[in-house]
Protein backbone atom coordinates (compact mmCIF):
# COMPACT_ATOMS: atom_id res chain seq x y z
CA UNK A 1 0.00 0.00 0.00
CA UNK A 2 0.97 3.33 -0.91
CA UNK A 3 1.97 5.54 2.34
CA UNK A 4 0.42 9.42 2.47
CA UNK A 5 1.60 11.60 0.60
CA UNK A 6 3.90 14.47 2.38
CA UNK A 7 4.64 18.37 2.13
CA UNK A 8 7.22 19.15 4.22
CA UNK A 9 7.43 22.77 5.05
CA UNK A 10 10.40 24.42 6.74
CA UNK A 11 12.51 26.93 7.08
CA UNK A 12 15.72 26.57 5.78
CA UNK A 13 17.76 24.51 2.84
CA UNK A 14 19.00 21.84 4.78
CA UNK A 15 16.36 21.48 7.60
CA UNK A 16 14.39 19.23 5.38
CA UNK A 17 17.39 16.70 5.06
CA UNK A 18 18.85 16.66 8.76
CA UNK A 19 15.14 16.57 10.63
CA UNK A 20 12.91 14.63 8.05
CA UNK A 21 15.28 12.83 4.94
CA UNK A 22 14.63 9.47 6.11
CA UNK A 23 10.90 9.61 5.96
CA UNK A 24 11.05 12.25 2.73
CA UNK A 25 13.39 9.07 1.31
CA UNK A 26 11.00 6.39 2.31
CA UNK A 27 7.60 7.73 1.19
CA UNK A 28 9.09 9.03 -1.93
CA UNK A 29 11.02 5.45 -3.04
CA UNK A 30 7.39 4.04 -1.98
CA UNK A 31 5.69 6.24 -4.47
CA UNK A 32 4.02 8.68 -2.37
CA UNK A 33 4.13 12.35 -3.66
CA UNK A 34 6.68 13.93 -1.71
CA UNK A 35 6.78 17.98 -1.79
CA UNK A 36 9.32 20.31 0.39
CA UNK A 37 8.74 24.17 1.18
CA UNK A 38 11.15 25.83 2.12
CA UNK A 39 10.47 29.62 2.94
CA UNK A 40 13.82 30.82 3.21
CA UNK A 41 16.50 31.85 0.27
CA UNK A 42 15.92 33.33 -3.02
CA UNK A 43 15.71 31.10 -5.77
CA UNK A 44 18.79 31.24 -7.76
CA UNK A 45 21.07 31.50 -4.53
CA UNK A 46 24.12 28.80 -3.74
CA UNK A 47 21.84 27.14 -1.19
CA UNK A 48 18.76 27.05 -3.09
CA UNK A 49 20.81 25.19 -5.58
CA UNK A 50 22.12 22.88 -2.92
CA UNK A 51 18.43 22.66 -2.12
CA UNK A 52 17.85 21.12 -5.38
CA UNK A 53 20.65 18.75 -4.78
CA UNK A 54 19.41 17.49 -1.97
CA UNK A 55 15.96 16.92 -2.81
CA UNK A 56 16.76 15.27 -5.83
CA UNK A 57 18.76 12.85 -3.83
CA UNK A 58 15.64 12.23 -1.99
CA UNK A 59 13.63 11.26 -4.72
CA UNK A 60 10.99 14.22 -4.02
CA UNK A 61 9.74 16.80 -6.13
CA UNK A 62 11.45 19.86 -6.88
CA UNK A 63 11.16 22.30 -3.79
CA UNK A 64 8.90 24.99 -3.68
CA UNK A 65 10.99 28.51 -2.25
CA UNK A 66 9.13 30.93 -0.68
CA UNK A 67 12.34 33.14 -1.04
CA UNK A 68 12.29 35.63 1.99
CA UNK A 69 15.72 36.14 3.85
CA UNK A 70 17.12 34.29 6.03
CA UNK A 71 16.82 36.09 10.20
CA UNK A 72 20.96 35.97 10.03
CA UNK A 73 21.56 35.89 6.45
CA UNK A 74 19.83 39.48 5.05
CA UNK A 75 21.43 38.87 1.86
CA UNK A 76 19.77 35.42 1.31
CA UNK A 77 17.15 37.26 -0.13
CA UNK A 78 18.13 40.76 -1.72
CA UNK A 79 15.09 43.01 -1.45
CA UNK A 80 13.27 40.51 0.38
CA UNK A 81 12.01 41.04 4.09
CA UNK A 82 13.20 38.38 6.50
CA UNK A 83 10.50 35.92 7.15
CA UNK A 84 10.34 36.41 10.87
CA UNK A 85 8.71 40.23 9.39
CA UNK A 86 6.70 39.28 6.73
CA UNK A 87 2.83 39.65 7.99
CA UNK A 88 1.18 36.75 9.42
CA UNK A 89 -1.67 36.75 6.96
CA UNK A 90 0.26 36.84 4.01
CA UNK A 91 3.02 33.89 4.95
CA UNK A 92 -0.01 31.84 5.65
CA UNK A 93 -1.56 32.30 2.52
CA UNK A 94 1.90 30.74 1.23
CA UNK A 95 1.65 27.90 2.63
CA UNK A 96 -2.29 27.86 2.79
CA UNK A 97 -1.40 28.20 -1.11
CA UNK A 98 1.20 25.22 -1.57
CA UNK A 99 -1.22 23.10 0.43
CA UNK A 100 -3.75 23.54 -1.51
CA UNK A 101 -1.64 22.80 -4.66
CA UNK A 102 0.13 19.62 -3.89
CA UNK A 103 -3.10 18.16 -1.40
CA UNK A 104 -1.22 15.99 0.99
CA UNK A 105 -2.27 13.83 3.42
CA UNK A 106 0.68 14.36 5.84
CA UNK A 107 2.40 17.79 6.51
CA UNK A 108 5.44 18.05 7.91
CA UNK A 109 7.19 21.03 10.01
CA UNK A 110 9.35 22.14 13.32
CA UNK A 111 8.45 21.63 16.47
CA UNK A 112 7.33 24.64 19.33
CA UNK A 113 11.06 24.76 20.52
CA UNK A 114 11.77 25.45 16.57
CA UNK A 115 13.97 22.56 16.51
CA UNK A 116 17.24 21.56 18.82
CA UNK A 117 18.72 25.21 18.00
CA UNK A 118 15.64 27.08 18.71
CA UNK A 119 16.58 29.36 15.21
CA UNK A 120 13.56 32.37 15.13
CA UNK A 121 13.19 31.14 11.63
CA UNK A 122 12.22 27.73 12.34
CA UNK A 123 9.51 28.68 15.53
CA UNK A 124 7.93 31.40 12.49
CA UNK A 125 7.50 28.31 10.21
CA UNK A 126 5.75 26.33 13.14
CA UNK A 127 3.26 28.83 13.69
CA UNK A 128 2.97 29.68 10.31
CA UNK A 129 2.45 25.87 9.23
CA UNK A 130 -0.07 25.10 11.96
CA UNK A 131 -2.74 27.77 10.89
CA UNK A 132 -2.26 27.19 7.36
CA UNK A 133 -2.64 23.27 7.91
CA UNK A 134 -6.26 24.49 9.97
CA UNK A 135 -7.15 27.44 7.45
CA UNK A 136 -6.30 25.33 4.44
CA UNK A 137 -9.75 23.09 4.50
CA UNK A 138 -11.73 26.54 5.48
CA UNK A 139 -13.04 27.72 2.29
CA UNK A 140 -13.75 31.34 3.11
CA UNK A 141 -10.32 31.90 4.20
CA UNK A 142 -7.77 32.95 1.37
CA UNK A 143 -10.29 31.86 -0.93
CA UNK A 144 -7.27 33.32 -3.52
CA UNK A 145 -5.17 29.93 -2.71
CA UNK A 146 -7.43 27.47 -4.54
CA UNK A 147 -10.06 24.97 -3.28
CA UNK A 148 -9.86 23.95 0.02
CA UNK A 149 -7.90 20.99 1.24
CA UNK A 150 -7.63 19.46 4.68
CA UNK A 151 -4.62 17.56 6.18
CA UNK A 152 -5.73 14.55 8.18
CA UNK A 153 -2.41 15.28 10.87
CA UNK A 154 0.38 17.75 11.06
CA UNK A 155 3.45 15.74 12.29
CA UNK A 156 6.13 17.96 14.06
CA UNK A 157 9.59 16.75 13.91
CA UNK A 158 10.95 17.09 17.11
CA UNK A 159 14.29 15.41 19.49
CA UNK A 160 13.11 14.19 22.69
CA UNK A 161 15.70 13.90 25.56
CA UNK A 162 16.13 10.34 25.48
CA UNK A 163 18.38 10.87 22.17
CA UNK A 164 20.41 13.87 22.47
CA UNK A 165 23.20 12.06 24.38
CA UNK A 166 25.34 12.01 21.15
CA UNK A 167 24.43 14.98 19.29
CA UNK A 168 23.90 17.49 22.75
CA UNK A 169 27.72 17.84 23.81
CA UNK A 170 28.59 18.57 20.04
CA UNK A 171 26.07 21.07 19.84
CA UNK A 172 27.16 22.47 23.05
CA UNK A 173 31.05 22.68 21.80
CA UNK A 174 29.68 24.46 18.95
CA UNK A 175 27.92 26.87 20.70
CA UNK A 176 25.12 26.37 19.88
CA UNK A 177 21.31 25.55 22.25
CA UNK A 178 20.27 22.32 22.58
CA UNK A 179 16.17 21.95 22.98
CA UNK A 180 15.16 18.64 23.74
CA UNK A 181 11.15 17.38 24.36
CA UNK A 182 10.25 15.10 27.18
CA UNK A 183 10.03 11.68 25.57
CA UNK A 184 6.41 11.41 26.12
CA UNK A 185 5.01 13.58 24.08
CA UNK A 186 7.12 12.08 21.11
CA UNK A 187 4.12 10.52 19.18
CA UNK A 188 6.53 8.46 16.32
CA UNK A 189 9.49 7.40 16.07
CA UNK A 190 10.56 6.28 12.92
CA UNK A 191 13.76 3.92 11.85
CA UNK A 192 15.07 5.53 9.23
CA UNK A 193 18.09 3.50 8.26
CA UNK A 194 17.00 1.65 5.40
CA UNK A 195 17.22 4.88 3.67
CA UNK A 196 19.98 6.52 5.34
CA UNK A 197 22.10 6.60 2.01
CA UNK A 198 19.54 8.83 0.37
CA UNK A 199 19.22 10.87 3.71
CA UNK A 200 22.98 11.31 4.00
CA UNK A 201 23.65 11.86 0.35
CA UNK A 202 20.84 14.56 0.34
CA UNK A 203 22.80 16.13 3.67
CA UNK A 204 26.07 16.20 2.30
CA UNK A 205 24.30 17.92 -0.92
CA UNK A 206 24.11 21.38 1.14
CA UNK A 207 28.06 21.92 0.68
CA UNK A 208 28.24 25.38 2.22
CA UNK A 209 27.01 23.68 5.07
CA UNK A 210 29.17 20.81 5.22
CA UNK A 211 32.20 22.70 4.82
CA UNK A 212 31.94 24.97 8.01
CA UNK A 213 32.27 23.67 11.33
CA UNK A 214 29.39 25.18 13.35
CA UNK A 215 26.31 24.22 11.09
CA UNK A 216 24.85 20.77 11.95
CA UNK A 217 25.76 19.20 8.63
CA UNK A 218 29.63 20.22 9.28
CA UNK A 219 29.20 18.71 12.27
CA UNK A 220 27.84 15.46 11.37
CA UNK A 221 30.42 14.51 8.68
CA UNK A 222 33.59 14.87 11.08
CA UNK A 223 31.77 12.46 13.11
CA UNK A 224 32.88 8.32 13.20
CA UNK A 225 30.24 6.70 10.36
CA UNK A 226 28.88 4.70 13.48
CA UNK A 227 28.07 8.24 15.67
CA UNK A 228 26.55 9.58 12.53
CA UNK A 229 24.27 6.61 11.53
CA UNK A 230 23.18 6.53 15.76
CA UNK A 231 22.19 10.45 15.15
CA UNK A 232 20.50 10.66 11.89
CA UNK A 233 19.21 6.88 11.77
CA UNK A 234 15.82 7.54 13.73
CA UNK A 235 13.51 10.87 13.59
CA UNK A 236 11.04 11.25 16.14
CA UNK A 237 7.61 13.47 15.36
CA UNK A 238 4.73 14.85 17.68
CA UNK A 239 1.38 14.08 15.98
CA UNK A 240 -1.29 17.06 15.66
CA UNK A 241 -4.37 15.96 14.41
CA UNK A 242 -6.71 17.91 12.16
CA UNK A 243 -9.50 15.99 11.44
CA UNK A 244 -11.35 13.05 12.98
CA UNK A 245 -13.66 10.46 12.11
CA UNK A 246 -15.37 9.25 15.25
CA UNK A 247 -18.74 11.13 15.92
CA UNK A 248 -18.94 14.48 17.26
CA UNK A 249 -18.19 14.90 21.09
CA UNK A 250 -20.64 16.29 23.79
CA UNK A 251 -17.95 17.59 25.82
CA UNK A 252 -14.85 19.22 26.20
CA UNK A 253 -12.13 15.87 27.15
CA UNK A 254 -8.66 15.24 27.53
Amino acid sequence: MTPPSLLAVFAHPDDESLVSGGVIARHAAAGARTTVVTATWAPGTYRTRELADAVRALGAEPPQLLGYADDRVPDSAPGQPRWCDVPLDEAVAHVVAAIRAVRPDIVLTHDAYGGLTGHPDHRRTHQVTLLAAAASGLGDLHPEAGEPWQPGAVYLATHPDTAVADLGPLMTRARKSVLAVPHRQVSAVVDVRPWLDRKWAAILSHRSQVERERPLPGILARLPAEARHRIIGTEYYMRVGLTSAAPPLTQLTV
